[in-house]
């Protein structure tokens, strides 16, 4: 468990909502107007959907976390998944009506409380290698461009890409306390 009481673990009954959230988040026309959008890359509404969302979080070591400000509403949320000594950091969004608040940088935070707790020694991640935007902030909070590219392979789910893509691979040693 983390130390951000507005930050708990997502459940199955959770699913609609987080769905909503990564499609909100990533894609269409609200979406298209932040700086941490996917929409001029992928066109389409849909980032995911509950059949894939749940397989995600069904995977073993898999875990979302979710943001809340109140009872009802999850304005952001984070999967990480353990492989051996190292968490993947996935899915981080925060609704575009929550951006500039602060609450990425507090899922941050949380996923390294979950991997210290894990035993864990890095955080890496895949960036869409030319969203400068998001990899500098990523650089600001301590990951690095590891220099490893991997395919990204268009699927039925997520949309049709407007160019070709390729993920950055980013990682993030962590210091125990």
């Amino acid at each position: 468990m983390v130390s951000n009481s507005r930050i708990t673990t997502a459940t199955i009954a959770d699913i609609p909502a987080i769905v909503d959230l990564l499609n909100l988040a990533y894609r269409g026309e609200i979406a298209s107007r932040t700086w941490t959008s996917e929409a001029h890359l992928i066109a389409g509404d849909t980032r995911t959907n509950e059949v894939e969302l749940k397989k995600i979080m069904n995977q073993p070591g898999s875990v979302i976390l979710k943001y809340c400000t109140d009872a009802q509403t999850i304005d952001a949320c984070v999967n990480l998944q353990q492989h051996g000594d190292k968490i993947y950091l996935g899915m981080l969004s925060v609704s575009p009506f929550k951006q500039g608040e602060g609450i990425g940088k507090k899922l941050l935070n949380a996923a390294e409380e979950h991997a210290l707790l894990n035993n864990c020694v890095s955080i890496y991640m895949t960036v869409i290698s030319i969203r400068h935007e998001l990899i500098d902030w990523y650089k600001r909070h301590g990951y690095v461009d590891t220099g490893e590219r991997k395919k990204f392979i268009e699927d039925a789910v997520s949309g049709k890409h407007l160019q070709p893509l390729e993920f950055m691979v980013m990682e993030k040693p962590l210091v125990t306390k």
